[in-house]
């Protein structure tokens, strides 16, 4: 095999091996601080209607709701 393709299929490996880490890493802190799931509502609401989506889907319910009761509550 061609050295350039090698570093072209490393490099790829490198970027993917990044990307699954830092998707992670984000799933993680929402799923872990209420406080960032609102920082995420505020900047990316799209981003955390995924995060919903995916833990209904794995049948934790509850979380969607328990943000938004503590979110206006804060409000008043």
């Amino acid at each position: 095999m061609d050295p350039l393709a090698k570093k072209i299929i490393k490099g790829g490996l490198v970027a993917e091996l990044v990307d699954i880490i830092g998707a992670y890493i984000l799933f993680k802190k929402i799923n872990t601080s209420q406080d960032f799931r609102q920082t995420m509502r505020k900047k990316f609401p799209f981003i955390l209607e995924v995060y919903y989506k995916s833990i209904e889907h794995s049948g934790m319910y509850g979380i969607r709701e328990q943000d938004q009761e503590k979110w206006l509550n804060s409000k008043n």
